[in-house]
């Protein structure tokens, strides 16, 4: 009996996370990547000679599937965390350390919000008169609500317009008065079902968290080393990864899936599906039109990452800090500046003569920016820089890094839109998706959902589960 064929379809950190658990396994494995490289969101290049992140940069430690699966593929020894350089929010005229005990921008601790700066006495005092959870909040929230709306009846629009905005920003490029809160900080969920303060609630939770090790995990040479380094894990384990080969067919047969890409035709026994909404649908078009007509209904922001490499002997270098958030409200043309070499020692320790930054332009309904020229983008985020900081050097090299679509939206609603399109796929038998779209944007969130992807596989084949303690361990779903 011929070995079991499984395609995965996609080749950023999903997919290729799922072709590393598959490939654990007895059978083959072909994963089919569309464009000419493999990573996805996870991507690396070169800045005034310097080895930087053009798109993803970290990795949430406090869940499990990431950190282990670099540990997997012998990434284990470049684990870094950021250094403890402070960010800050640019409002209200000036530079403000972001306060602590926050979660997602909904504070936990009203003096280090007061402290901070970031509100104004007005803003503040209405956040010290928390306006209690109303009868049947907890429902309404398990329901679903959105996230700005909820914590503005709570403690204020101006708490949502100068943290919670920024923050969930940086994450989705959206906007929090459509954001889910149950889809996107579903560690806000017990506090609500609980009842009595949210920000008691937060504190509490900050408080358990800062005893965990560090939030955010890196990689020495950047995150962009995780695709290369999973991708020779598959190979090495008798994986084939194509790039330059995308699918425009799938199709359903009595033996299980024929698939065209490249015009090359691939027959498989299972599919995984890890590319984006807009792909997934209209791949699922034909076979399966209710998943598809779902699937067209996630929508996406794009944006930009404007890379740049400066002299440490430019006027007003080095900065401090690891960089800022900046709220909408304010009217910015930047959204957050990262200073990376600030942030990362492994960056400060390959160039010392230099110092890396970077900034980001675009949200979700305000894309303008993907379409203006490098230069122009370089300029508007330096004289943002020079107002915020006071940088008035030039940078001896930049990069523009546009991300068009590359960030899917979680309204409320979103995670019955996930169950309805996951239901509609298990009547197809031998089928599976994963990805940002789905349970998480972050790369720990789109591992889990790969390992969820091959273990659904595997229970419709009738055959075991990975069991716990395989190549990754399940991990907790949410933030």
């Amino acid at each position: 009996m011929a070995e079991p064929h499984v395609v995965v379809v996609g080749g950023g950190i999903a997919g290729l996370a799922a072709a590393a658990f598959l490939s654990a396994a007895p059978g083959r494995v072909t994963l089919l990547e569309g464009s000419d490289r493999l990573g996805g969101k996870l991507m690396a290049g070169e800045v005034g000679g310097v080895r930087v992140d053009l798109g993803a940069e970290s990795m949430l430690a406090r869940r499990p599937e990431a950190v282990e699966l670099a540990r997997l593929v012998g990434l284990g020894p470049a684990l870094e965390p950021p250094t403890p350089a402070k960010a800050a929010v640019w409002t209200r005229g000036g530079l403000r350390l972001l306060p602590a005990g926050q979660l997602m921008g909904v504070p936990g601790d009203l003096d280090a919000l007061a402290a901070s700066g970031v509100l104004s006495p007005e803003g503040l005092d209405r956040a010290r008169h928390e306006v209690p959870a109303g009868p049947g909040e907890a429902r309404e929230a398990d329901e679903d609500v959105a996230i700005g709306a909820y914590v503005a009846a709570r403690l204020g629009r101006e708490v949502v317009d100068r943290l919670v905005e920024p923050l969930l920003g940086g994450v989705y490029a959206g906007r929090a008065d459509e954001i889910s809160l149950r889809a996107a900080v579903p560690a806000l969920l017990p506090i609500v079902r609980a009842g009595g303060s949210l920000v008691e609630g937060v504190g509490a939770l900050a408080g358990r968290a800062s005893a965990g090790g560090p939030v955010f995990q890196g990689l020495r040479g950047g995150i962009g080393t995780f695709p290369e380094a999973v991708a020779a894990y598959c190979r090495a384990a008798g994986a084939d990864l194509r790039t330059g080969s995308p699918v425009t067919e799938l199709r359903r047969t009595p033996e299980g899936w024929r698939l065209v890409a490249g015009g090359e035709r691939f027959s498989a026994d299972a599919v995984v599906l890890a590319v984006p909404a807009p792909q997934a649908a209209a791949l699922l078009r034909p076979e399966l039109p209710a998943a598809s007509t779902e699937l067209d209904g996630i929508e996406y922001a794009g944006m930009a990452l404007v890379t740049m490499a400066f002299r440490r002997t430019g006027p007003a270098l080095p900065l401090t800090g690891s960089g800022f958030l900046v709220p909408p409200v304010d009217g910015r043309s930047i959204k957050a500046s990262t200073f990376s070499s600030n942030k990362w020692g492994w960056l400060e320790r390959a160039a010392p003569e230099s110092f890396l930054l970077r900034t980001s332009l675009g949200r979700y309904r305000e894309e303008q920016a993907l379409g203006l020229p490098d230069e122009e983008l370089v300029a508007r985020s330096l004289a943002d820089l020079e107002r915020a900081v006071g940088l008035r050097a030039k940078p001896y090299d930049s990069a523009v890094t546009r991300w068009a679509g590359g960030l899917p939206q979680y309204p409320v609603g979103h995670l019955d839109r996930v169950a309805r399109i996951r239901a509609a796929v298990a009547g197809a038998g031998a089928l599976a998706v994963c990805g940002a779209a789905y349970d998480g944007v972050g790369i720990p969130a789109c591992i889990a959902g790969a390992r969820r992807a091959v273990t659904e596989l595997a229970q419709r084949a009738g055959g075991p589960t990975p069991a716990r303690g395989g190549p990754v361990a399940e991990g907790t779903m949410g933030a």
